[in-house]
This record gives C-alpha cells, structure tokens and sequence, in this order.
C-alpha cells in the first residue's frame, strides 16, 4: 500500500531539462547602473588583461635589430676600405730583386753582422732625370746617386747618427754587375758613380769596402718621391740668410724664415752654385738641417699617431721608394719610422764623414786619417757619437758653419769612455738657428 505523503516519482532526465513547450521565464532585470560604471569595468578588464599596445615593445625591438644590423654592414665596409688601403699602400712599394740577387753572389766578401741588434740602412737618392724628372736635366737613360746618407741606430734605439757620403768623394769601387749586363773592372773612382756602373748593390758594397760596417737595409728615393713626400707634410721649415736666385735649382725666394713646398725644397737641397759658398761642404749641410726640420716637423705634429695625417705621408713615402726585401712592406716601414720617431731630437746625430781634399785633385776629395777610421769603428761597435758646431767638446750644436772640413776630438761619456766629437749637427737644432728641445 502506498502512502499517499510520497511525491510520485519523476524521470531524472525530465528533471534535468524543462519541458521543450514550456514557455521562457523572463529573468529579473537588475536595477539600471550608474554612469560610471561601464568606464569603472573597462578599466577592470584593462587591468586583468592588459593594456591594448602590447605590440610596440616588439617593434621597438624591429628597430634596434635594423640599427643592428646597419651598423655591422658600415662596420664591415670600414674594415673593407681598410684593408683595401693597406693593399694599396703596400703595393706602392718596389721590391729591389735585383740588388738583394747581387749581393747574396757576393755574400762572402762583406762585412760580418755587427756584435748588436743595430740597424745600418743606406739611404740612396737617385738623380735619375726619367719618370717625370727631365726638367732637372737631360735623360741620358743612367742615374748616379745625388745624396748617400748611412743610417746607423742604435741597438737600444735611442740614439742614431746619419753620416753623409760626398758623392765627389775618392773610393775604391769593387767589380761591379752592370744593369744591362756584364761586368766593370775594380777602380779608384769618384764615389757617386759606383750608383751609376752597378746601381744600388754597387754603391753597397763600396760603401762596405770603405767603412766595414755591414749594411742591413737600403732605401732609394728619387727626385719626384722627395717632392710627394714634403708635399704631404705641407712643407719644410728652412732659414735663408740671404735672398736666393738660382735658375739652375729652380730657385726664387726672399730672405728669412719660410715653408719651402716640395719643388723648392729639391731645389734648396740639391742647389751648389746659387747657396752659400757653391762647395759641396755647404749642400750636405743643407741636406742634413733640411732632415733635421723635417723629423721635427713630423714629430710635432704627430703625424705618426694620426690616421688623417699618417696616410697622406705613407701613400708619398710608398709610392715613391724601392726597398730590399726587409724593407718592403707598410708595417716594417711603419715600425721604422716609428723607431726613428721615438728618438730624443737631441740624440739624433747628422755629420759628414771626415774627408779632406784629394791630393791629385782639388775637386775632389779623399778620407781624413785617422778621423774616418775612427768614426766607423765607433758606430761598427754601436758606440755613442757627439756632434758640435765645430767638432770640440762643449760648444753649440745646434748651428753649423759649413765651412772647412769636419774636424775631431774625444769627450768623456758618463759611462766612462770616450766619445769621439765630430762636426756636425742634431735634430734639436732649429733650422734658424735656435736649438728646441
């Protein structure tokens, strides 16, 4: 029997989901909301979704990418431009075969290597009158070697002495290998034209024969290289005490202190017979004052350390040298230059070998003895030179009167020994005569 109390029982299904026809219920609508709220919810959903330009952190991040990747591109340029300047400057230079082949056939007759890390390198300038040089005189299709000058530096570089060679200097000249082949017979000559029977290896090996002392490296220049070169410096300083007029040198300038360009430099330091008393005597120390100015005018400036500058004086110095082979690349030419550089002004030395006039002819002349021996042994042994106005001890170096020949005497060193003092003058001394230090 059922109880009338229990409530029939209902499908579960039935339960669950209202009856398809049954009609919707509308549900309660809430009471209307203020203004403020649809702001009120926005900033809600703004806050738990977060703020809409989630994008920009994403093209900022394009941005610097392109940035990234433009700055790579110009970097690589840079290094490319780089390194095709260095290509380029480095394929300015001659390499002198020719002169390296000549002296290894007569290796066994020079000079052994000196006891130290000293460098000697014979700087040659050629007078040759081709390659855009025939205003200077006629191409007869030879050269001679207008200016010699031995380098010597020091082993622990900081002292070097350049020693002019007259070029009417009486030497023995060895057997030679001529340019266009075949041999010339050993002579008593006039030195400059060892340059002209047998080139650079000839001039060396008279050089050699003359002095004993091994030389390392050489370095020829010729009359348009001179010129490109104190053209990239923007001139020399030099002093005239006298306005000059020289035809012959290519010459017209007032009186005084004054920037000679490269085409008036050639002239000052080639000139003979328009400058001073016309001797030879006086061009070599022209020469050497003229190099004096210039190394200062190189260091001062700071050429050597600045990018700007260094290049336009590299690209002259290349294009306008033949090297042996130790010579003939940027960086070794770079670190010699920056050798020479860092020697104190005063302690770089320049001074003509010691000579007199030979005996047969006055137009010529002949080493001074025992002064000529001495001086080579001195730098054979890389020992300290001194020089004077005047070749004594203690007096003014830094002018020189150009007059009569070099004369020598010995001064103590503060090591000790003693040091032979020759005429001739450094690097300190300004060209007009001041002494900078």
């Amino acid at each position: 029997m059922t109880s009338s109390a229990e409530p029939p029982e209902e499908n579960a299904e039935d339960a669950a989901q209202p009856e398809a026809d049954a009609p919707e219920t509308p549900a309660e609508t809430p009471p209307e909301a203020p203004a403020e709220a649809p702001a009120e919810a926005e900033a809600e959903a703004e806050a738990t979704v977060g703020p809409e330009p989630a994008a920009k952190p994403r093209g900022r991040y394009r941005w610097l990418k392109v940035v990234g990747v433009v700055t790579a591109f110009f970097v690589l340029l840079g290094a490319a431009g780089l390194w095709y300047l260095y290509q380029q400057l480095n394929g300015n230079i001659t390499t002198d075969h020719v002169t390296e082949n000549e002296l290894q056939a007569h290796a066994s007759e020079r000079p052994s290597q000196g006891p130290t890390s000293a460098e000697n390198i014979l700087l040659i300038g050629s007078d040759n009158r081709g390659d855009g040089n025939g205003k200077y005189g006629e191409d007869s299709g030879t050269q001679r070697s207008d200016t010699v000058i031995l380098l010597h530096i020091a082993a622990d570089r900081h002292s070097a002495t350049a020693m002019s060679i007259p070029r009417d200097l009486m030497a023995q000249v060895p057997a030679c290998t001529k340019p266009k082949g075949g041999e010339t017979r050993p002579k008593f000559e006039q030195f400059n034209w060892a340059y002209e029977f047998g080139g650079a290896a000839c001039t060396i090996r008279t050089v050699e024969d003359m002095t004993g002392i091994r030389i390392d490296h050489h370095l020829i220049v010729d009359f348009s290289g001179f010129k490109k070169i104190v053209n990239a410096i923007h001139g020399v300083d030099v002093c005239l005490p006298e306005p000059v007029h020289d035809k012959q040198a290519h010459l017209d300038l007032p009186a005084g202190r004054q920037t000679l360009n490269g085409e008036q430099a050639l002239g000052y330091v080639r000139a003979r017979h328009g400058l001073g008393d016309g001797s030879d005597t006086g061009r070599m120390d022209r020469q050497q004052g003229f190099l004096g100015s210039l190394f200062s005018k190189v260091t001062s400036n700071g050429v050597l350390l600045n990018p700007t500058k260094v290049y336009p004086v590299l690209s002259a110095a290349t294009s306008s040298l033949t090297a042996d082979p130790g010579l003939d690349s940027l960086p070794e030419l770079y670190d010699l230059a920056r050798e020479v550089q860092g020697i104190p002004a005063d302690k770089l030395n320049f001074l003509t070998l010691p000579r007199e006039q030979y005996v047969l002819d006055h137009n010529r002349d002949q080493l001074e003895q025992p002064a000529a021996d001495k001086l080579f042994a001195t730098l054979r042994d890389d020992l300290p030179v001194t020089v004077t106005a005047d070749g004594h001890p203690g007096s003014d170096s830094g002018k020189s009167s150009g007059k009569g020949s070099p004369t020598t005497s010995d001064t103590p060193t503060a090591t000790g020994t003693t040091a032979p003092t020759y005429r001739g003058t450094t690097a300190a001394a300004d060209i007009c005569g001041k002494t900078t230090k």
